[in-house]
């Protein structure tokens, strides 16, 4: 029988920025971990929404920020205000040019760079802790990535289990086939926006219910391009 009793911690994960380290590249990448508790509220209202614009001859498989007209951004946006207060929003942003040469060859440590240090974040900030830990991760095409992804996760993870005998499972699935993955893409993309471009619009709109945001190199004081 489903669990719906709120014991499963499940944490969204969402990325942006490209790897592409000079001038040319974005200038930041960024991580967001949407993380909550069952029953998930919105999942009604989200779906309505779509069916809504269906019937006004929008056709729109899924939602994505980046893609979505901003009259649907902002009927997304309204939703997630309802919800959000009972769930982490939580962003790690790494200015490209502070990385080290060394973490801009190998994507691996970078993950893990940044993983290790936000999903140990989201763990330590339970109030108790879950009887077990799902993160999804949106289906990545590029399969070295993917695997990068799921090795620097899985580090953290098991250290977490380690201390705690907690499980976890690590899953990768396309953000067209759950609305909490879309949930997390528009938050990310929320927060990227502010970073890279500084455009404060949609962030504005999610601001006090982003838990933490986090620079990881803030304190470095070299530039590398």
């Amino acid at each position: 029988m489903a669990r719906t009793d709120g014991t499963v911690l499940y944490i969204f994960l969402d990325e942006a920025g490209n790897f592409d380290f000079s001038p040319g590249g974005t200038s930041y990448f960024t991580f967001t971990a949407f993380s909550l508790k069952r029953p998930f509220g919105g999942m009604t209202e989200l779906a309505n929404l779509k069916y809504d614009l269906w019937e006004s001859e929008l056709e729109l498989e899924c939602f994505h920020a980046a893609e979505d007209r901003q009259a649907v951004r902002d009927r997304v946006f309204a939703i997630l205000q309802h919800h959000l207060p009972a769930c982490r929003v939580d962003c790690q942003i790494v200015e490209k040019r502070k990385t080290n040469p060394a973490l801009q060859r190998d994507h691996g440590r970078f993950y893990h760079t940044i993983l290790d240090t936000l999903l140990r974040h989201v763990l330590s900030k339970q109030s108790s802790n879950p009887d077990r830990v799902i993160v999804v991760v949106d289906q990545i095409p590029v399969e070295r990535r993917k695997k990068e992804i799921e090795k620097a996760t899985k580090l953290t993870l098991a250290w977490w289990s380690k201390q705690t005998g907690m499980p976890y499972s690590v899953m990768f699935h396309s953000s067209k086939s759950d609305l909490n993955l879309q949930i997390a893409d528009y938050l990310n993309w929320a927060v990227f926006r502010k970073w890279e471009r500084e455009d404060q619009r949609s962030y504005d709109l999610v601001l006090k219910y982003v838990t933490s945001e986090y620079e990881t190199f803030k304190r470095g004081p070299d530039l590398y391009y």
